[in-house]
């Protein structure tokens, strides 16, 4: 039976673009049916998944090439049933929060596309269509961010990261046709029982690494990130950080790690350096933002970068917090950036200096847009302080002077968010500016209640998300302790 259900989860947002193009004139109301389907099926994939089992679930195999026992496999574990959940819970969001406005087909048909292929490369068990579709979920992020963008500049944001990402996929080629040379396989429950030569994984595991780095972004391969979110529209910007950047720490936990065990442990100094420049470094890139987009999209690069180094810690704690971070972060940053999206559609900038005292225009707003603040400094009752407060506890065990220096992102990310927030909704109001500005309308207001119970949900119960993690952490912590 929930076989069937995990072909609908797949299947179904491709239904919904061809019906989406064939009655155009519901495209709302079909995008939204098709996102809401898929996002209730996982729940249901959710309630019958067995926790008790360290092995895949519901696998599923259409073989393609004998040579390579490569074919689309197809499984669940605990690792993808999360991102499976959140992929399609935002998406739903997305087309929620855009029903009352005026956008085209292509709007509609590319979210769907784009949900089928992160469906497909969060449950692939095969190297190959794992690239084949990390791949494809550019074609429908460069049109949204290079067509369907915000300002003039989009075309140069969609080509940026176009370009940033396929150099780094060019890498990833390389070392899978390497791994498929020495391993004769791209089947991921075949690759996992094979031990390659040290000095082969240590390149396999750089082509792969720098892949992944783009993907997430990791320093200094991030420039793309905040072109993008600034030039994309609000739903876009929300999957880039909700969804897309998950690709990447996805890449590591689900492959760089168990693969490469050996060569991991041999560059985590690296790594760790790497990412506490990226906490560092984009903290105080975001103090300098003008543009609330940009604030937002250097925190996501400094908040990824604390994750980073949490996973590469290899214990139990480190890894399930880090995780369970992740959707957090999925949550929260997606929550910002629909905040985002109504300011610039009520006053058509994004510009700081612009806003003040939108407290006595649009309260109901102000009081969502503060929790979301408060979210994304780790303020307790929200999932964040959940997340961060295991992740620089398991850095304590790891080293000291790792965990001091990561926990100033904490110190710096109040400055900019409370700054941000106190901006925009407090001082003197500019009637010139915002005074017939209007309050969330419906969807909106749906929108924003539906990502709240969410972050206080798995803030104040985070239990359902660690016992579904529980055996995926131990099974890579397992793979050095061991």
């Amino acid at each position: 039976m929930m076989h069937y259900v995990f072909f609908f989860i797949i299947t179904t947002p491709l239904v919904g673009a061809v019906m989406t193009f064939l009655f155009s004139d519901l495209k709302k109301e079909v995008s939204f049916l098709a996102s809401l389907i898929s996002f209730n099926l996982s729940l249901i994939l959710f309630i019958f998944f067995d926790i008790s089992q360290l092995k895949f679930q519901y696998i599923s195999t259409i073989k393609l090439f004998n040579f390579f026992d490569s074919g689309f496999y197809m499984g669940i574990d605990g690792l993808s049933l999360v991102f499976l959940i959140l992929t399609t819970f935002l998406i739903s969001m997305c087309f929620l929060f855009s029903w009352k406005s005026s956008e085209p087909v292509s709007f509609y048909i590319s979210f769907l596309f784009l949900e089928f292929f992160l469906i497909t490369s969060f449950t692939t068990l095969d190297v190959i269509v794992f690239y084949v579709f990390f791949e494809a979920v550019l074609i429908p992020i460069f049109f949204i961010v290079g067509f369907l963008g915000s300002r003039d500049r989009k075309i140069r944001a969609g080509f940026l990261l176009f370009i940033y990402t396929i150099i780094g996929s060019l890498f990833m080629l390389i070392g899978i046709v390497f791994l498929l040379s020495e391993t004769g396989t791209s089947n991921y429950l075949l690759l996992i029982e094979n031990t390659i030569p040290f000095f082969k994984q240590k390149v396999l595991w750089l082509l792969f690494f720098f892949a992944f780095s783009i993907k997430i972004p990791l320093y200094p391969v991030h420039v793309w990130l905040p072109e993008a979110h600034v030039e994309s529209p609000t739903c876009g910007s929300v999957i880039l950080a909700g969804v897309l950047l998950k690709l990447g720490a996805y890449g590591f936990l689900r492959f760089l790690i168990p693969l490469f065990p050996i060569a991991s442990a041999f560059f985590k100094p690296l790594v760790f350096t790497i990412g506490m420049l990226s906490v560092i470094y984009a903290s105080f890139v975001a103090l300098r933002q003008i543009d609330i987009k940009r604030v937002i999209a250097y925190a996501s690069i400094s908040h990824i970068g604390l994750i980073v180094v949490s996973i590469f810690s290899f214990n139990p704690l480190g890894i399930i917090s880090s995780i369970f971070q992740l959707i957090s972060h999925g949550v929260v940053s997606s929550a910002l950036f629909f905040c985002v999206g109504i300011l610039y559609n009520r006053f058509g900038t994004r510009i700081v200096k612009y806003f003040s005292g939108l407290v006595h225009t649009m309260p109901i707003f102000v009081s969502f847009f503060l929790f979301f603040c408060l979210g994304n400094i780790g303020f307790p009752g929200t999932s964040s302080f959940v997340g961060e407060l295991i992740i620089l506890l398991s850095l304590f065990f790891e080293n000291i002077y790792l965990a001091v220096i990561c926990s100033s992102s904490l110190i710096l990310s109040g400055f900019y968010t409370l700054f941000l927030f106190n901006r925009i909704s407090y001082g003197n109001l500019k009637t010139n500016f915002i005074s017939f500005s209007r309050d969330l309308i419906g969807c909106e207001f749906f929108t924003f209640i539906s990502l709240f119970s969410v972050s206080i949900f798995i803030g104040l119960n985070p239990s359902p998300c660690f016992d579904l993690l529980f055996n995926f952490s131990y099974f890579i912590s397992d793979i050095f302790y061991i």
